[in-house]
């Protein structure tokens, strides 16, 4: 069955949410979740996303994420592929951590109707599983590793600078002081006490949902909405018939115009010129310098990377960079 095409525009929002393989754990005690949220700030820094809402289970996570640049394919393949290798770092373990593809939906953000549930059923899931008992009285703010307790309940200093709490509030019409974020957990835990325990937080959605569905749909927001993320997505299939990286799907500019940044200044620092670059082999340390240099510090592919510094493929590239590391390591 051929995979579904990942839809890319800039000012997307996406639910994003990821199983561990065999639904087994992907955090096994709280250090695995400090380095897994550490992976998402990195991740944030290299792609400009903004995250709305998040929340960390034992098996599985969800994000309300919002993509300024049409970059959700790479940063989400750096986030998991760096999470994983130092999953299995700390814990000597190998192979795959995560199940099969991350699940991303699209969302229409800027309604608040749709923004306002996905946040509550993002922030709800530790009373759905039980773990946060809302009739008994405990409070989702009771649990630590959601968006709640590390962001809406606490002064903007206090926060993650990737975190849009300000925006959340604002489509609830609350205001970013102590007042407004507790106004915010007692409505969330009201929701929790009054709900059935396995529904809590879910939308029943409009009359006509089709595939608009919080747990099974392609898209949450209205029938219009979903005929543009089609339009979008149709775009996108024509531009993906061509395999080469220059007529792929729509390039990643934030990452992009980073990774352009670091080449520009590299080439000023090892002292070569563009005209240099076609004359030297693809594992010239100057190269080298400047291509480790870009995948450090974006999640832009090894295909650019080759294209960019004349180092003749994706596979090269990562050949050399791992040589590098392995010189460096030894």
């Amino acid at each position: 069955m051929a995979r579904s095409i990942r839809i890319e525009y800039p000012g997307a929002f996406y639910h994003v949410m990821a199983r561990g393989n065999r639904r087994e754990a992907i955090f096994l005690d709280e250090d695995d979740r400090r380095y897994f949220l550490k992976a998402v700030s990195e991740a944030c820094g290299m792609t400009g996303w903004k995250v709305h809402a998040w929340v960390l289970m034992t098996n599985h996570y969800h994000f309300f994420i919002e993509t300024p640049e049409p970059n959700l394919v790479s940063g989400m393949k750096w986030l998991q592929n760096a999470y994983t290798r130092r999953f299995n770092t700390r814990h000597r373990a190998w192979g795959r951590l995560f199940g099969d593809r991350y699940k991303s939906v699209g969302v229409e953000g800027g309604d608040a109707w749709y923004y306002t549930t996905l946040l509550d059923y993002i922030h709800l899931n530790p009373v759905r599983a039980g773990i946060v008992k809302a009739k008994r009285g405990e409070s989702v703010l009771d649990y630590p590793w959601s968006s709640v307790a590390s962001g809406y309940a606490v002064p903007a200093r206090k926060r993650a600078p990737w975190l849009a709490v300000n925006d959340g509030l604002t489509m609830f019409d609350l205001a970013d002081t102590a007042a407004g974020r507790r106004k915010f957990v007692e409505r969330l835990d009201q929701r929790g006490r009054e709900e059935a325990q396995r529904e809590c937080g879910m939308a029943e959605g409009p009359e006509d949902r089709r595939m608009s569905d919080l747990r099974q749909g392609w898209y949450w927001g209205t029938q219009a909405f979903s005929e543009k993320l089609l339009a979008i997505a149709e775009g996108a299939i024509k531009v993906r018939r061509n395999r080469t990286y220059r007529s792929g799907p729509v390039q990643h500019r934030h990452d992009e115009k980073e990774a352009e940044r670091i080449v520009n200044e590299g080439l000023k620092r090892v002292r070569l010129s563009e005209a240099d670059l076609p004359e030297l082999n693809g594992s010239d340390p100057r190269k080298l310098e400047i291509a480790a240099e870009v995948r450090a510090n974006t999640s832009i592919s090894n295909a650019w990377i080759a294209d960019r510094l004349q180092m003749r493929s994706a596979a090269n590239v990562s050949q050399q960079l791992r040589r590098v590391r392995m010189l460096d390591a030894g």
